[in-house]
């Protein structure tokens, strides 16, 4: 997916192609800095802010997260446009173990100017640290796994 399409809506949406594929590298792409502490679903958290490097190739103007502090959960995140307008809030909730790791598995993304709306994404079964060989990555194989 070119930059160019990072910020659109992932198949109609309210989460977009950066959302899921985190092309950006938050912690190489922006600059951080706790803003506060919070309480999250229980959770003691850092209030962290993000703001993108100059040269950094970023749909969003302003990040802040919610991060656990004990086990690092992303708990919440407000994405901001370049004017500084809340776009969008997500939420990770209902924390399971998913293969080998515990992570939030409920995704709640509810965009600010669409009363009502919002998109959840349920993560039922992930395999971390899998071997994958560098052939599955052919333009052959990509035809075949439409």
């Amino acid at each position: 997916i070119p930059p160019s399409m990072m910020a659109q809506s992932w198949m109609g949406s309210d989460f977009t192609n950066d959302d899921l594929l985190k092309e950006s590298s938050i912690v190489v792409d922006y600059n951080h800095k706790i803003i506060g502490n919070d309480t999250i679903e229980g959770f003691d958290c850092y209030k962290i802010k993000l703001i993108p490097k100059p040269e950094a190739a970023i749909v969003w103007g302003k990040v802040i997260l919610w991060i656990s502090k004990d086990k690092y959960y992303q708990l919440k995140a407000e994405y901001y446009d370049e004017i500084d307008t809340l776009i969008n809030t997500q939420f990770g909730t209902e924390i399971e173990k998913v293969g080998n790791r515990n992570l939030p598995t409920k995704l709640t993304m509810i965009p600010a100017d669409k009363e009502g709306n919002q998109t959840i994404l349920k993560l039922v079964d992930m395999k971390f640290d899998k071997d994958i060989p560098t052939s599955f990555f052919s333009q052959q194989n990509m035809k075949k796994v439409r």
